[in-house]
């Protein structure tokens, strides 16, 4: 008899590992029934065809939002202490009260993490989540659904969202073992880790010592060293097209070399748009010496600005703009939803361009795996003042110690050497793929291939 799965998606953010890959085709292949219990309000069923049960309701217990917040707070206070640190404190954000509603929430949380920035502060509070969650309508919902459906295993595809809480707990109640992914690789130091599981997937085991690190209630034997599907579609030729027809396809001038710009949020680099013009002024330079030079600009798929639109626009003659191929079903950035065609374009930029320029992005693991190199610009803006974050720090955050050497990432430290740093990667001078393949490893896994197999190996020995 199959045994029943659940791929319990909190939110949008795991359809792009486990619903646009071949992530269930695998999982079928290995004998499972496969149902995605889904919170998002994305249809899998009307826009995949994938067999589908919806949460619909979403009602955490309204203290929840308040001590969820004050974990974090307190959890990152509470590393600085315990690893002797000060950077964990710059992973937060300031809180809003700038309403009556918001400046009593907020007091709230700044109590709980004033007196809880400590190892028994912390686990009071993960205690009272749990308890103020199985109190909540979503908790007494996702048990009876799970009564009813009686799955023999259910797989979380991401540990951040408080929506995850109470379905998670109902599960455990019922006897229901569950695991949780660990979906991105600056997660762990973050302290985002809202979902408790009986078993953790990781990508690498680099992130399995963050997991006994930072989240010392999980047992080692409970966090298992998988992969991320993530990284898959790179490896995949079927998706590729020749460089005749992809330029075709975007009406890019065969003749051109292409370096591409990826875009970062508003949050992580909030005058990214001027980075985009210093590297189109060197492409200018550079082709008035005699290269033939363009930018092809691919944003963050959750920037919802217009601050690229004027610079785009000014230096038309030498940048292109390819939107991800994302849409949005809701409001917020984790209601922006992923193709599966973005796969193969992203793919398909990474192969056709000469390397990646950005801010502290994690695109220089996509582009590794494509032989390609990553230039991170680390210098300030003219426009940076009081108020506005300065992406250097970006560059001290825990999951950028990560790196083998320096040398894993290209850099550009000063905006007048910029032009020489383009001309030197160029002409293959310039590159940090053999360090960069030892950090992707790192990072990703031995084996980025076999990440979905392997994550329903693991399964498969669960739930027996």
């Amino acid at each position: 008899m199959k045994k029943k799965i659940f791929i319990f998606l909190p939110d949008g953010v795991g359809l792009r590992n486990f619903a646009l890959t071949n992530f269930k085709q695998i999982g079928e292949a290995n004998n499972f029934d496969i149902t995605y219990w889904n919170n998002t309000p994305f249809s899998i069923e009307k826009e995949i065809g994938f067999k589908e049960i919806k949460l619909e309701n979403n009602k955490n217990n309204p203290l929840t939002t308040i001590f969820t917040r004050a974990r974090k707070r307190a959890e990152l206070n509470w590393f600085d202490k315990k690893f002797n640190e000060k950077v964990y404190n710059t992973y937060n954000f300031p809180q809003s009260y700038g309403s009556l509603k918001e400046a009593v929430k907020s007091c709230m949380v700044d109590v709980l993490v004033a007196t809880c920035s400590h190892a028994k502060g912390v686990s009071f509070i993960r205690k009272q989540i749990k308890k103020l969650e199985r109190k909540s309508p979503k908790y007494a919902y996702s048990k009876t659904q799970l009564a009813q459906e009686k799955p023999d295993f259910i797989f979380c595809t991401n540990q951040r969202p408080s929506q995850a809480i109470a379905p998670i707990l109902a599960a455990q109640d019922l006897g229901i073992p569950t695991a949780t992914f660990i979906f991105s690789w600056d997660n762990l130091p973050k302290a985002t880790t809202l979902v408790e599981t009986d078993y953790y997937f990781v990508w690498s085991e680099h992130m399995k010592k963050e997991v006994l690190m930072y989240c010392p209630y999980v047992p080692a034997d409970k966090i298992l060293v998988t992969g991320t599907p993530q990284f898959e579609s790179h490896f995949d030729t079927s998706l590729l097209l020749t460089k005749e027809a992809f330029f075709a396809q975007h009406n890019l001038d065969i003749n051109k070399k292409y370096i591409c710009y990826s875009g970062d949020d508003i949050v992580t680099s909030p005058l990214d748009q001027f980075y985009v013009e210093d590297l189109a002024l060197s492409v200018r330079e550079l082709n008035k010496k005699g290269y033939n030079l363009g930018i092809i600009y691919r944003k963050c798929p959750v920037d919802f600005t217009e601050r690229y639109q004027p610079i785009l626009e000014k230096y038309s003659d030498v940048i292109v703009n390819i939107d991800p191929l994302w849409r949005p079903v809701g409001t917020s950035w984790n209601e922006i939803m992923p193709s599966k065609e973005d796969f193969a374009l992203q793919a398909n930029i990474c192969e056709h361009t000469e390397f990646v320029a950005n801010v502290a992005s994690s695109m220089v693991f996509d582009f590794v795996a494509h032989q390609k190199s990553c230039l991170f610009f680390d210098y300030e803006q003219p426009q940076l003042k009081k108020g506005i974050r300065d992406i250097g720090q970006n560059y001290h955050y825990i999951h950028f110690r990560s790196m083998p050497s320096k040398n894993a990432a290209l850099w550009s430290f000063n905006k007048l050497e910029l032009t020489q740093t383009v001309q030197d990667i160029i002409d293959g001078k310039l590159s940090n793929v053999p360090e960069g393949q030892l950090w992707f490893e790192t990072i990703v896994g031995k084996n980025p291939t076999q990440a979905s197999e392997s994550i329903w190996k693991e399964i498969k020995k669960i739930v027996k």
